[in-house]
């Protein structure tokens, strides 16, 4: 009979962002696959708990915030040496899906030998070429004492291999795996929003960060695209520490009646269907799911040129821009106009397949002991 194996994924909290969205599709996919499966969180929170199968343990590793130093650092290293007594190598495979969480990379590397780190971003890009950081990031969680690295784009471990060649052997590429049927059905529920064929309706999903979604150079190209006297609306999807800023300009610049802020929504699907066109105006990303996602309802997709978008989306599924807020502008044009690109058809179920290879091939790899 073959044994069960244990599986641990340890990760920040499961709030809405598009690593925890991978990580529910992920952790939902393994547990039907029959595997035993632990999510360790750094904080038991989040909107996506409830998604999450019921067969999943759950576990809270909060580490301690005391401001003493001294009461901190002993109650730190108390929790380190229970969990390492409990757990210590008692899995067969386990992961650090929250890139940045020191939490996650030591419960990842304690749990198991064969212990993987998940990279969700172009490191050097999100560090601004500063090499220094970015070795100084991946020190700090312990990277070479990972087997596998993990991450989602090609763009990103070719970044990450410009720093460390040497890693070359256990640096792989493995993009998100997604639910398309899920989508699919989520998508067929109703927005909280007029639907119109009336004016051509752009939309944006994600964090208001200007840092790295760059916002203002949507909202830039919507200024310039209303003073042309366009009809289209832009949809936004999410909240963020800059939310209020973006309203701010809106409101300075008249612009409500094209630019609308949806809010939050666990089920973004139904606002994407309704749309015509995914817009992204990024520095830089891991890969987006947001790509997947449009791709599985058919929605073409502008955007900067971020992690493997000239690869993948440029002239198939959508129209890949620099970004200089002109280049977004055109595009847009483009769209409204009717010109911009008619995308191809998403095979994702071969999508899956290789990705489904790829995980099979990391859990069931055995590690030297």
């Amino acid at each position: 009979m073959r044994k069960t194996k244990k599986l641990l994924f340890a990760a920040y909290d499961m709030n809405i962002g598009g690593i925890e969205t991978s990580l529910v599709n992920l952790l939902n996919y393994l547990a039907k696959k029959d595997y035993e499966i632990t999510l360790v969180l750094e904080n038991k929170e989040g909107i996506f708990l409830d998604e999450l199968d019921q067969k999943i343990q759950i576990l809270e590793y909060q580490p301690c915030q005391n401001k003493n130093f001294l009461k901190r650092k002993y109650k730190n290293m108390e929790k380190r040496v229970q969990f390492m007594v409990k757990y210590k190598n008692r899995f067969d495979f386990s992961a650090s899906f929250a890139t940045y969480s020191r939490v996650s990379s030591f419960v990842a590397r304690v749990a198991s030998r064969n212990c993987v780190l998940w990279g969700h971003a172009d490191y050097l890009a999100l560090y601004k070429g500063d090499s220094k950081k970015v070795q100084q990031f991946f020190k700090d969680i312990c990277y070479n004492k990972f087997k596998k690295i993990v991450f989602v784009s090609k763009v990103a471990c070719d970044s990450f291999l410009q720093i460390y060649p040497q890693m070359k052997k256990r640096v792989v590429y493995c993009n998100n795996r997604i639910d398309a049927q899920k989508i699919q059905e989520l998508a067929t529920q109703s927005a909280q929003i007029k639907e119109t064929k009336k004016q051509y309706t752009f939309i944006n999903i994600g964090r208001h960060d200007e840092q790295q979604k760059k916002l203002t150079r949507l909202i830039e190209a919507t200024k310039r695209l209303k003073e042309e006297g366009l009809k289209f609306r832009v949809l936004l999807i999410g909240e963020g520490p800059d939310s209020d800023a973006y309203k701010k300009i809106v409101d300075e610049n008249q612009l409500e009646e094209y630019i609308v802020f949806v809010g939050k929504k666990k089920n973004p699907y139904p606002y994407l269907r309704i749309s015509d066109c995914t817009i992204l105006t990024s520095d830089y990303e891991g890969y987006p799911v947001v790509f997947t996602e449009s791709m599985i309802l058919n929605k073409p997709i502008i955007t900067t040129d971020v992690s493997d978008a000239k690869e993948i989306i440029d002239n198939q599924y959508g129209t890949v821009v620099t970004k200089e807020v002109e280049a977004i502008y055109k595009a847009m044009k483009q769209y409204i106009l009717k010109q911009g690109v008619i995308p191809q058809k998403f095979d994702y179920e071969k999508y899956n397949k290789e990705i489904e290879e790829t995980l099979e091939n990391m859990i069931n790899k055995k590690p030297k002991a």
